[in-house]
C-alpha cells in the first residue's frame, strides 16, 4: 500500500512538472529566443585551438619542451614560397623586392637545387616578428600582395588558414547531413509537418550549444568542427521518441493533455537511452591525450542540451504544430519486414556461432591495425589549396624533417661537439645551432678569439682590441686577466660583439662608419640568431633528419639522440622537440588510452543495461554483439592496409559502444517484453517489425553524418573519425538487424536464468466483468499490459500473473480508478 502511494505521488509531481512546461511554453519559446539571438553573438567568442601537441600529457617531452621553447626563445613568424615558371635572373629579382617588404627579416635563396629547380624558384622568408604577433600576418599579407600575378604556392604556419578552410568545408557537410536528414524524416514520419517540430528542437540546442563553447574557453578544432554534425546524429532519436509517445497519446487524448501525458512518460525513456551515449563518451574523458576530454565534454554537453531542449521547448511548438500535424498526415512508408525475423529463427543456430567466429578473427585482425600519428602517411579525400601547396613543394624541392634539441646553455664547447656527434650520424642532413654557425672568415659564432685574433678579424690596431678585451673583463669581473692575461685571454666571439656593439651605443668606443656599418649588419645577425637560438637558461639547437616524419626508425632516432647527448648534459635538462617527437608521444599514449577508452566504455554501458534490463545475461549479450561490430569495423583498415589516424580509433569506439548499442537495446527491449506472451519465433518476428523504423531512422543519420564527413574534409583527423563512424555504424546496423536477433533466441535461457527477478508466471488468470488488478502482470487487458499496475478494470482479462492477486469485484461497482490516468484500452506502465 505504501508503495502504491509513493508511487502515485511520484506520478502526480511528474504529471505536474509535464503540466507546467506545456502550460507555460511562451515562457520556454521566449527563453531560446534570448539564448538563440545571444549563441549567435557568442559563438564568435570560442577559441579554437588548432595544434594537437596542445594536448599531449603535461609529462610528455613534446609539451615540457614547447612550454620551455615557449618561455626561453623567441621563434620568428616564416613562410615558404615556390614560384613556378620564372627564370633565374627573375628568381634574383623576385628575391631582391621581397627583402625590401616591410617585416622581412631575411629572404633565403641561392643557385643550388634547393632553391632553383626546373624553372621554379623557392624561397624560405622569415618575418622580423614572433610567429605569434600579428605584424607577422601585416607582413604575409605584403608578400601575398607582391607575389599576386604569379604562379605561386605559398606555405606557412601563420593565421588560421587550416582552420578556415576546415570551417568551409563542413559548413557544405552540414548542409548536406541536414538534407539528409529531412529526406529520412519525410520517410520514416507520419505528418509532413513533424519534420518542422523536430528541426525547430534540434536547430535550437545546437544554436545553444554552438553558443555556449565560449564558457569552456578553448576547445579543439576537431570539436569546433565534428560536433553540430554528430550531435544531430546522435540525439535526434529524442525527439522522436517524444513525438512518437505524443502521438500514441493524441489517439485519445486531446493536444494538451496528450503533450503532457507523453512528456511524463519519454522523459525517463529518454534519459535512460541518453545514458548509454553518455557513457561511451565519459570513456573518452579518461585519455591522457587531452584532445579526447575536450571532445568528450564538448558531446556530452551537446547530448545534455538536446535533452533540455527536447523536454522544455518542444512540447510547446508540438503544441504549436498539433492542428498541422493532423493536417498534414501521410501513409507509412516504412514497411513491415516479417521476413527478417523469420529468417532469424530459422538461422539461429548457424548465424550465431558464426558470428562468435567472425568476431574472434575481428579481434585478431583489428589488434594489427595500423595505425599513425601523424598525417603524413595519410591522404584525405579532398585536398584543400594549402595541402596542394606543400604537395608541390614536396614534388620539387623535397621536404625538411626538422626537430629542436634543447640543451642547458652555458657551454659552448659541449654544443659544438654535440653538433659534430649529431652531423656524423648518417641519419642527420645538417644541424644548425650557435656552436657551428659561421660569423666571419671561418669562425663560428661560438668560437674564442684572444684580442690578437679579435684584431685581426675586424681589422683593428691590436691595442684598441687589448682595450676592448681590458673592458670586457672588468665587466666581467675577471680582473686578473685584465692586469696580466690579456694576452691568451679568449672570449666567444658572439660576447665580444654584442660586448662592443652596447660599448659603442653607450658612447665608450667610436670606431669609422665603415666599421660601424659592419657592427650594426653583424648585431642583427647576431642578434636574430640569439634570440632563436639562446635563451637565459637554455640553448637550442636544430637538427634536419633525413627521416620521414614517422617511422619506428625514426623514433628510434630520437631515443638515440638522447643518448648522444647524455655525453655531455644531464639527461633530465636534455628534450628534443618536433612533429616526429609529438608523434612518438602520442604513440606512446596510444596503448594506455586505447585499453582505457574500452574499458570504461565496456563498463559504463554495461552498469546502464544491468539497471535497464534487470539481467546480467542480456547486457553481457549486447556488449559483446556491439563490441564484435568496433572489432570488425577496425579490421578492415587492417585488411586494406589503409593507414589510420589513431584518434579515429578511440572517438569512434567509444560513440559506437555508447550510441550503436542503442539500435540492440530497442530489438532486446522489445523481445524482452513481446516474449512474456508470445512464443519466441513470433514474438522475434514482431519485434524486427515494431524495432525496424526506429533503428532505419537513427541509424542512417548517423552512417550518413559519418560518411559524409569522411568524403568531404581535407584534415586527417576528421576523416579518420568520419570514416571510421560511418563504416562502424552501417556495421551496427547490419548486425543488429541480422545477427542480434539470433544470438537472443540462442540466448533466451541465458538471460532468463540470469534475470535479477526470476520470469517465472505464477498462474494464468482468464477473467470477465469489473475486476480489481494489484501486482505484476503481463497479458491482454483489452491491450497488451506488462508492469506492475494497481487499477480496477471493466472488460476481459488474460494474462500471466507473476506476482500479486487478480480479483473479481461485484458488478455494482462501476467506477475504474488508477494511480494516474485511465488505462482502458492503453499500455500501463
Amino acid at each position: 500500500m505504501e508503495e502504491e502511494i509513493s508511487r502515485g505521488k511520484s506520478s502526480g509531481i511528474m504529471l505536474k512538472i509535464c503540466g507546467f512546461i506545456v502550460d507555460k511554453r511562451n515562457l520556454f519559446f521566449l527563453i531560446y529566443a534570448i539564448l538563440a539571438v545571444f549563441s549567435v553573438f557568442s559563438r564568435n567568442w570560442v577559441k579554437v585551438e588548432n595544434q594537437m601537441s596542445y594536448y599531449l600529457p603535461a609529462e610528455s617531452e613534446t609539451k615540457r619542451g614547447l612550454d620551455l621553447m615557449q618561455e626561453e626563445f623567441v621563434t620568428y613568424g616564416t613562410c615558404n614560397v615556390m614560384i613556378a615558371n620564372v627564370s633565374y635572373d627573375q628568381a634574383e629579382e623576385i628575391k631582391s623586392d621581397l627583402e625590401k617588404i616591410e617585416g622581412v627579416f631575411s629572404v633565403d635563396f641561392d643557385d643550388t637545387e634547393s632553391h632553383y629547380t626546373n624553372g621554379s624558384a623557392y624561397y624560405n622568408i622569415t618575418f622580423d616578428h614572433d610567429e605569434d604577433e600579428d605584424e607577422c600576418l601585416t607582413s604575409l599579407k605584403l608578400v601575398q600582395v607582391y607575389l599576386d600575378g604569379y604562379d605561386v604556392y605559398l606555405t606557412t604556419g601563420l593565421g588560421d588558414i587550416q582552420s578556415e578552410l576546415i570551417n568551409e568545408e563542413m559548413n557544405t557537410i552540414s548542409v548536406i547531413v541536414v538534407i539528409v536528414v529531412v529526406s529520412v524524416l519525410l520517410l520514416t514520419s507520419q505528418a509532413y509537418a513533424e519534420v518542422p517540430v523536430l528541426l525547430i528542437t534540434f536547430g535550437s540546442a545546437a544554436l545553444v550549444q554552438m553558443g555556449s563553447n565560449f564558457l569552456l574557453g578553448t576547445i579543439s578544432f576537431v570539436s569546433d568542427s565534428v560536433t553540430i554534425v554528430l550531435q544531430l546524429a546522435l540525439s535526434v532519436d529524442y525527439a522522436v521518441i517524444l513525438l512518437n509517445r505524443y502521438k500514441e497519446e493524441h489517439a485519445s487524448l486531446p493536444s494538451r493533455e496528450a503533450t503532457i501525458v507523453a512528456l511524463s512518460k519519454a522523459i525517463p525513456e529518454i534519459s535512460g537511452s541518453s545514458l548509454t551515449t553518455i557513457g561511451g563518451l565519459v570513456a573518452m574523458m579518461f585519455m591522457q591525450f587531452k584532445m579526447g576530454a575536450d571532445m568528450g565534454i564538448v558531446l556530452i554537453k551537446s547530448i545534455l542540451l538536446s535533452l533540455l531542449s527536447v523536454f522544455l521547448l518542444m512540447p510547446g511548438v508540438i503544441m504549436l504544430f498539433s492542428g498541422l500535424m493532423e493536417k498534414t498526415q501521410h501513409k507509412n512508408f516504412i514497411p513491415d519486414i516479417p521476413f527478417v525475423g523469420k529468417f532469424a529463427y530459422k538461422t539461429r543456430y548457424i548465424m550465431a556461432p558464426l558470428f562468435i567466429v567472425v568476431i574472434a578473427a575481428g579481434c585478431v585482425i583489428s589488434n594489427k591495425c595500423p595505425y599513425v600519428y601523424g598525417y603524413s602517411r595519410i591522404t584525405p579525400p579532398i585536398i584543400n589549396r594549402v595541402q596542394k601547396a606543400e604537395q608541390i613543394q614536396e614534388e620539387n624541392f623535397g621536404s625538411a624533417n626538422m626537430v629542436a634539441l634543447v640543451v642547458p646553455k652555458g657551454d659552448y664547447e659541449s654544443e659544438a661537439r654535440l653538433l659534430a656527434d649529431l652531423d656524423a650520424c648518417p641519419e642527420v642532413d645538417h644541424t644548425l645551432g650557435l656552436a657551428n654557425t659561421e660569423a666571419l672568415s671561418g669562425y663560428t659564432l661560438t668560437d674564442k678569439l684572444t684580442p690578437r685574433q679579435f684584431s685581426e678579424l675586424l681589422n683593428l690596431d691590436y691595442e684598441v682590441a687589448e682595450l676592448i678585451y681590458a673592458a670586457y673583463a672588468i665587466n666581467d669581473e675577471d680582473y686578473a686577466k685584465a692586469v696580466n692575461g690579456l694576452s691568451t685571454y679568449k672570449v666567444p666571439l658572439i660576447d665580444m660583439f654584442s660586448f662592443v656593439y652596447r660599448e659603442v651605443k653607450d658612447g665608450y668606443v667610436t670606431l669609422d662608419d665603415e666599421l660601424m656599418d659592419s657592427l650594426e649588419e653583424a648585431n642583427r645577425m647576431m642578434t636574430f640568431a640569439r634570440n632563436q637560438l639562446e635563451g637565459e637558461n637554455y640553448s637550442r639547437m636544430l637538427v634536419y633528419l633525413n627521416l620521414p616524419e614517422e617511422s619506428d626508425e625514426t623514433f628510434e632516432f630520437i631515443d638515440r639522440m638522447h643518448l648522444i647527448a647524455d655525453k655531455y648534459y644531464d639527461d633530465s635538462g636534455v628534450y628534443v622537440v618536433g612533429e616526429s617527437v609529438s608523434e612518438y608521444d602520442l604513440q606512446k599514449c596510444f596503448g594506455r588510452d586505447n585499453t582505457v577508452v574500452s574499458l570504461v566504455s565496456i563498463l559504463a554501458v554495461l552498469v546502464v543495461l544491468l539497471f535497464t534490463f534487470k539481467s546480467a545475461g542480456m547486457p553481457v549479450l549486447l556488449i559483446v554483439v556491439i563490441e564484435g561490430c568496433i572489432w570488425i569495423n577496425f579490421s578492415f583498415p587492417t585488411i586494406m592496409n589503409d593507414p589510420l589516424f589513431f584518434l579515429g580509433y578511440l572517438i569512434v569506439s567509444s560513440i559506437q559502444m555508447g550510441a550503436n548499442i542503442d539500435y540492440a537495446i530497442v530489438i532486446a527491449s522489445r523481445y524482452t517484453e513481446l516474449r512474456g506472451s508470445m512464443l519466441r519465433k513470433e514474438a522475434i518476428i514482431n519485434t524486427m517489425n515494431l524495432s525496424f523504423p526506429t533503428i532505419i531512422t537513427s541509424g542512417t543519420m548517423l552512417a550518413v553524418a559519418g560518411t559524409v564527413i569522411g568524403k568531404l574534409t581535407s584534415d586527417c583527423a576528421i576523416f579518420g573519425i568520419g570514416r571510421c563512424l560511418g563504416r562502424g555504424t552501417i556495421i551496427s546496423i547490419f548486425i543488429t538487424m541480422f545477427v542480434l536477433p539470433q544470438v537472443l533466441l540462442v540466448g533466451d535461457k541465458i538471460i532468463e536464468k540470469t534475470a535479477f527477478v526470476m520470469n517465472m508466471p505464477v498462474r494464468n488468470r482468464q477473467l470477465s466483468g469489473l475486476i480489481r488488478v494489484d501486482g505484476l502482470v503481463r497479458g491482454r487487458i483489452d491491450g497488451t499490459v506488462n508492469g506492475t499496475m494497481h487499477a480496477v478494470i471493466k472488460g476481459n482479462i488474460s494474462a500471466y500473473v507473476e506476482s500479486g492477486e487478480v480479483t473479481p469485484m461485484p458488478e455494482e461497482n462501476d467506477t475504474i480508478s488508477t494511480n494516474a490516468h485511465d488505462v482502458t484500452g492503453k499500455e500501463a506502465e
